[in-house]
Formats: structure tokens, sequence, C-alpha cells
């Protein structure tokens, strides 16, 4: 087997994701072969020793564990030291070491997926993938057309980062507020919060309703379920490793002018050997110059090469014929 990044095996080992794996690297828990290693080291999983805290890492990668949760209201999506308030992990009974792919706030709720698959869940939360996240948000103002199309081409956060264009439709409404359908490609913390802070809409309920193809379906607050197989292989379709996956030219936003910038036209060899009455082609240098004709009544020889004769001989020019030659 090859060398591989570190940290790319400690998550295939169910370590957590790629990230959660540098953290190990980075705080001197890894040692392969028995030395220290640093972030970017290299080994190979099936010839090399690989410990964690001293522990050697398991040989072969454990079973795969997709948990879909409907997440309540008031439940950290994440282990804090020194908090008693209940996690997702506390209502999930599974053994093992899990991570999340799609953390949502103390008070926001809907659908997480909990895996020790850490590289699926690193191709799922990388923002450069941009894998669409689909939330139900109630907010206690009805929003009018301008709010709308400045959520849809973006708004600069508070540090200074700006949103990617999102969809934004109003679903429903709801007393004096509204149920709006969004769409997003990033997840940043409390992104859709602080959204509806700046552009004067307070939200009252925020709810995930699908993670790229998976969907919460009918679970109820607290419920979870294991994927089927055939869900666990949409998922995987839709995130491609990084090899594979291409930049994609972003679009102008609607209503954007581009101006029109033609490209220099260079001059081919062809262009350069223009006739006489032609015009000069783009870019050369060369100025047409006509010659000049003879003045009128000059007796000037004119050049006519007959058949099989010498190009460079010359004859008289042919008489015109006049008054008394005619008969």
């Amino acid at each position: 087997m090859t060398e591989e990044r570190i940290q790319k095996i400690l998550a295939r080992a169910g370590f957590g994701s790629r990230r959660a794996s540098e953290v190990l690297i980075a705080d001197g828990r890894v040692r392969v072969n028995g030395v220290l290693v640093e972030l970017g080291a290299k080994a190979d999983a099936e010839r090399d020793k690989i410990t964690v805290d001293g522990q050697p890492i398991p040989t072969s990668a454990p079973a795969g564990i997709y948990i879909a949760l409907n997440k309540p209201r008031f439940v950290l999506s994440d282990n804090v030291l020194d908090d008693p308030r209940k996690t997702v992990f506390d209502l999930v009974p599974v053994s093992g070491q899990l991570f999340i792919v799609g953390r949502l706030d103390f008070e926001s709720e809907g659908l997480v997926l909990l895996t020790n698959d850490g590289e699926l869940a690193n191709r799922l939360t990388h923002p450069r993938f941009g894998h669409e996240k689909e939330y139900r948000v109630l907010v206690a103002k009805r929003p009018d057309e301008e709010q709308l199309e400045v959520w849809r081409r973006g708004v600069v956060l508070e540090d200074g980062h700006r949103t990617s264009p999102a969809d934004v439709r109003i679903e429903s409404t709801s007393g004096k507020g509204a149920w709006l359908r969004i769409i997003m490609h990033e997840g940043r913390k409390r992104q859709i919060r602080e959204i509806c802070t700046q552009i004067g809409l307070p939200v009252v309920r925020i709810l995930r309703v699908r993670i790229g193809s998976l969907q919460l379906g009918g679970l109820k607050p607290g419920e979870w379920r294991d994927l089927m197989p055939l869900e666990v292989r949409a998922l995987k379709a839709a995130a491609p490793g990084p090899e594979k996956n291409r930049p994609v030219k972003p679009r102008p936003v609607a209503g954007s002018v581009r101006k029109y910038s033609p490209k220099p036209r260079i001059a081919s060899e062809a262009d350069k050997k223009y006739s006489p009455r032609s015009r000069p082609s783009a870019g050369t240098n060369k100025k047409y110059t006509p010659k000049p004709k003879p003045a009128a009544g000059t007796d000037k020889e004119k050049t006519k090469p007959g058949p099989g004769a010498r190009s460079d001989r010359k004859y008289p020019a042919k008489p015109q014929p006049t008054n008394r030659n005619r008969k």
C-alpha cells in the first residue's frame, strides 16, 4: 500500500474527520513507529505502526455507521467539557466514536448525520464541495421583496464574509409572520440568524429538512434511524474526492451588466500577403504605396511576353489605328 497523509488514515480508522485528526497530530498524541509526527507527515497503514495516545489504531476500517437524527431544540450538537447540557450523543445509544455532519446551534432543530466514516464526513462538511442544505425558517414578520432579494444576492456578515447566493422564497404565511424555504451551499455558525438580524427579520424557529440527498422525512424530534444502503451510496456519489472536484465558475448575478472587450486581432501570414487594392491587415506595420501611373501621351514600351519567349524581352507598343489606315 502507498503512503498517505496520517490524518487521512486516522479518519478512515474512525478517529473523526480529517480536521479532528489534525488536532490529534497537533496535540502530539500521534506517533509512527514510536516517533512523534507533525502535520503533513505520511505513513503506510499496513507497514508502519501508528499509535494514538500509545494505543495502536485498528488495521481495518470499522463497520460503517450512518445515522439520521432529528435534533430537538435546546440540545448541543457536540460534546463540551464541563457542560451539563444534553448532547446529540445522549440521544443515540451507539458505541464507538462518532462525529456530526451538519452541526446546528443550541436553539435550532432538524436533520443531522452521525457517522464514523471520516472520509465521507470531510467531503460533506468542507465548504469547497458546496453541498446543499435546505431549511424551513419561521420569521415573526412577513418579508418584503427587497429583503428577500438582499438575502438571495448575499449578505456581508460581521466577520467580513459575504455569504454565497441562496434560494430564498416564502412558503406560507403564519399570522403576522411567514415560513421561508431556504436552500444554501454553505453553513457558517449561526449564519441564518445573523442574516435575519441584519435585514430585520426576527427568527422564531429554524428547522433543517435536508442535507444533500438525505431527507429528514417523518422523524420526530429526538428520533433517529439507520440509513439504508441506497441512501449511503447516494451521499457518497454526490461527494466526489478532491481530485474529481473542479472549481465552478460563478454565474453573473442577475441584473448585472457585462462589458464587452474585444480581443486584439493577430495578423496571420495569409493576411500579410494582401493584394494592392486591399487594405492592410490589422497588426501589420507595412504601408501601401500605389505604383505611379505613366503620364498621358508618353511613349512607354510595354512588356508583353509571348508564348515561349523570355519574360524580360520587350516589345514595342502596338500602334493605334488612324483614319488614314482605314479603308
